[in-house]
């Protein structure tokens, strides 16, 4: 009898970028992280990539990447954002398929997943087809190879979705073993009902399908996935194991697999260190030949299913009433104190289900000009959605269109693709699956589909967005703030919106405390030409005045616009802009403005501005989020200044009696304590970042803190002292010999692990590592007979220590 065990991870995070600006903004709640696509990254992903093997001292024994080993795959939009923002991530990844190839006799370790996470018996064939192709090109541009078998999103299934990954040449997905429904094996005429306790999930199934074609499918073993993702089963890897080894029969006389499906951000992100509990799981089974690890393809080539299956019909792992979680107020919840308080979902349902047959036949009329396949033509669109260089993105509508388009065809052509695509994008799983009209998952959804609305009316000149608010104001809301769901558009999805307008005054607003503008800026996906600029100074008012012409590289419109911008002070800023004057006309306005300006005249400043510009005004109100943070910040960069001096006035003058009074064993009063915390907390991360390090400072700081019994900001100095650390590692990478960086790398990581010990030294102990395979052996023989090596020695050594890492 031979043992198979199979882990596999499902890796995604929902899309969470502007749905204008197709980037993700600042999330204040990932803090201390930009958002918590990268929160999640270095908590889990990066994680798995170099997970820690330890030895029975708790110290690191070898580092390995976790996706080799493992059954995995990766949600494409999520890839998509790993290859920009965190593109060592995704090299790992991509690098872990190809060698996991070498281990699977050819099989890789990834598959591919539909597209977007559409839960896909709710979706329209169209729209499964769509989810299903964009998956398969996806990964095959990113992986280079054709995938053999697909995720479906929340595993839900029905017959249809199964037919579509058949036809498209999927051989297997994964399913809970509750999507079961009767079993039998292959030739016999029985049927034999199972449930998810007396189901075998030790082997594959086939599932012929009405077609005539057919599918196998792998149910996985719940009771170990649910230990996995509740039960603390990730608290040591070698209880992982030996739970893997105990689901195993014991006087089976075939081969069995024991395979587990579960999300991969519980490797990390939902149960820190969860990656090197997988890691350990599948050393240990290797290392006590417990059994072969393997991956789905590679077991299905060596052991064909025996058995077929018929499946539960509209079914999922993560709602026990089928599909109804992403469509009705079934009870399924995050919060159970909110089970039965899901009313808002069906209306959401019902508004997005109108929202997609409204725009499909404008779609499919429009794109007829174009192709005589308009469905096709959104199939291929993946093409561009993965490459918006402008020589592929014409490449694409020039081939589809069988000839080159002008300027209007063109920007035309591609806003109906974009209206489709947003289509796809508003029926992302999340947007239903937890407990608020108003969560960031369903105002998420809900801008896509805004999007959508707002090209459905550049191309039409029909507005949606009054029958869709009608409709989502059947969705109540379960916050006291806000009565149903129109509030919830009003509020966060139409303020969301965005023009070529609104950018322009992104760019003039951002602009302002530059003497001089450069002739090409980037403002996300949009890039401003700017064709003229003046800017004026007079004390601390600025005016701006110009000309620039905002494109969006996404679907090639253009806008000129004139703009003169007015900082008078502080927070004082607004722009306005219109579309452009004749150049004489222009040119004057700007020396009248200049003019009234430098006389102090602001008044006739503004006078002139309302007079040329009329409505378009905006303020700092209107700079998007990430650049309103920054510009805020450095507006209040002198209000720093003078809250410093006067918290550390009060911290210097009032030491004595503080120290007096701890020793004497009182509590600070608060208004001595915030400003000696400020001042402490502010000198310990300027100390972490000073270019050179001052290790006695560092710990005289800490000492302080100490002393006066203050509470030092440990999140953002495990973040300062952890990005210290990894920088200064990757400086003696460099110089491998500099002992004197050493000695500072290591003075900073004692002191530093004394203040935070659970520092991320991830990229610190994989550069040590690569050194101490490579360098140390060298340095020790050396060592024998030279001085400055022994030092070197001896200072790497103790680095070791205080990395947990085995010499």
């Amino acid at each position: 009898m031979e043992r198979y065990v199979c882990i596999h991870g499902h890796f995604y995070q929902p899309p969470r970028e502007n749905p204008w600006l197709e980037d993700v903004e600042l999330q204040d709640s990932a803090y201390p992280f930009h958002d918590w696509n990268m929160r999640i990254t270095e908590e889990c992903y990066r994680q798995n990539g170099s997970s820690r093997i330890l030895g029975s001292d708790k110290k690191i024994v070898d580092i390995v990447n976790n996706y080799i080993s493992m059954s995995f795959n990766f949600g494409p939009t999520l890839m998509s954002w790993l290859e920009k923002n965190a593109p060592d991530v995704y090299a790992t990844v991509i690098e872990a398929d190809e060698k996991s190839r070498e281990l699977y006799s050819g099989h890789g370790s990834a598959i591919a997943q539909a597209y977007n996470h559409m839960i896909m018996p709710l979706a329209n064939l169209r729209d499964k087809h769509t989810q299903v192709i964009w998956g398969i090109k996806d990964f095959e541009q990113r992986f280079g190879r054709a995938p053999e078998g697909m995720w479906l999103p929340e595993t839900a299934v029905n017959i249809e979705a199964l037919e579509v990954l058949a036809e498209h040449g999927m051989k297997f997905t994964i399913l809970a073993p509750r999507q079961a429904g009767r079993v039998r094996e292959i030739g016999a005429k029985k049927w034999n009902d199972v449930t998810e306790e007396n189901l075998d999930t030790r082997m594959s199934y086939k599932c012929i399908l009405p077609s005539g074609k057919d599918i196998s499918l792998f149910f996985y073993h719940g009771s170990v996935a649910n230990d996995i993702a509740y039960g603390g089963l990730l608290h040591s890897g070698e209880n992982f194991a030996v739970k893997m080894a105990e689901s195993f029969e014991e006087n089976g006389n075939k081969a069995q697999l024991v395979n587990i499906a579960t999300d991969g951000e519980s490797f990390g992100h939902h149960h820190r260190h969860g990656d090197m509990a997988l890691a350990y799981c599948l050393h240990y089974i290797r290392e006590k030949k417990i059994a072969k690890v393997t991956v789905y393809g590679e077991y299905l080539e060596k052991f064909p299913p025996t058995h077929e299956v018929q499946i539960n019909e509209n079914s999922s792992w993560s709602c026990v009433h089928g599909v109804e979680r992403w469509k009705s107020n079934c009870g399924c919840c995050a919060d159970q104190a909110l089970s039965g308080k899901q009313q808002w979902r069906e209306p959401l349902r019902n508004s997005m289900d109108w929202l997609r047959d409204k725009i499909g036949g404008q779609y499919e009329d429009k794109m007829k000009q174009f192709s005589s396949d308009p469905w096709q033509v959104r199939n291929e669109y993946i093409e561009v959605i993965n490459n918006r260089s402008v020589d592929n993105v014409k490449s694409f509508v020039g081939r589809v269109a069988g000839k080159e388009l002008g300027y209007e065809d063109k920007v035309i052509f591609l806003k109906l693709m974009e209206m489709q695509r947003m289509a796809m994008l508003m029926y992302t799983s999340c947007g239903w699956f937890f407990d608020n009209l108003i969560g960031i998952e369903t105002v998420q959804v809900m801008q896509y589909a805004e999007r959508c609305m707002q090209l459905y009316d550049e191309l039409t000149g029909e507005k949606l967005s009054a029958e869709f608010e009608n409709r989502i104001q059947a969705a109540p809301v379960n916050v006291k703030q806000l009565k149903d769901g129109k509030d919830v558009y009003e509020n966060y999805v139409k303020t969301a919106e965005i023009d070529l307008y609104r950018v322009g005054a992104h760019f003039a607003l951002s602009t302002i405390f530059s003497e001089s503008a450069e002739n090409q800026y980037e403002v996300y996906c949009y890039t401003a030409l700017i064709e003229d600029y003046q800017n004026a100074r007079a004390g601390s008012q600025i005016l701006a005045t110009g000309r620039a012409t905002i494109i969006s590289n996404i679907v090639f419109e253009k806008q000129s616009l004139d703009f003169a911008t007015l900082h008078m002070g502080g927070h004082n800023l607004f722009t306005a802009l219109d579309a452009p004057l004749p150049d004489e006309e222009f040119h004057k306005m700007q020396q009248d403005m200049e003019d009234a300006f430098y006389k102090g005249d602001t008044n006739a400043v503004l006078r002139q501005i309302n007079m040329k510009f009329g409505v378009n005004n905006y303020s700092i109100w209107h700079l998007f989020k990430d650049e309103q943070r920054r510009l805020m910040y450095e507006l209040l960069s002198d209000t720093w200044v003078e809250i410093e001096g006067s918290f550390r006035h009060i911290y210097e003058q009032n030491y004595s009696i503080m120290l007096m009074l701890r020793n004497m064993n009182m509590s600070l009063p608060a208004a001595l304590a915030a400003p000696a915390e400020f001042i402490i907390n502010h000198d310990l991360c300027g100390a972490i970042r000073a270019e050179e390090m001052n290790i006695d400072l560092l710990k005289e700081l800490t000492d302080e803190a100490g002393r006066l019994s203050l509470n030092l900001d440990k999140t953002t100095i495990r973040y300062e002292a952890s990005s210290k650390i990894n920088r200064l590692m990757e400086m003696f990478e460099q110089s491998r010999d500099d002992t004197e960086l050493l000695y500072t790398l290591e003075g900073a990581l004692y002191v530093l692990k004394g203040i935070v010990p659970d520092m991320d030294l991830q990229m610190a102990q994989n550069l040590f590592f690569s050194i101490r395979n490579e360098k140390y052996p060298e340095m020790k023989k050396k060592a024998e007979s030279q001085e400055d090596a022994a030092k070197w020695i001896k200072l790497f050594e103790r680095v070791a220590k205080h990395l947990d890492l085995v010499i």
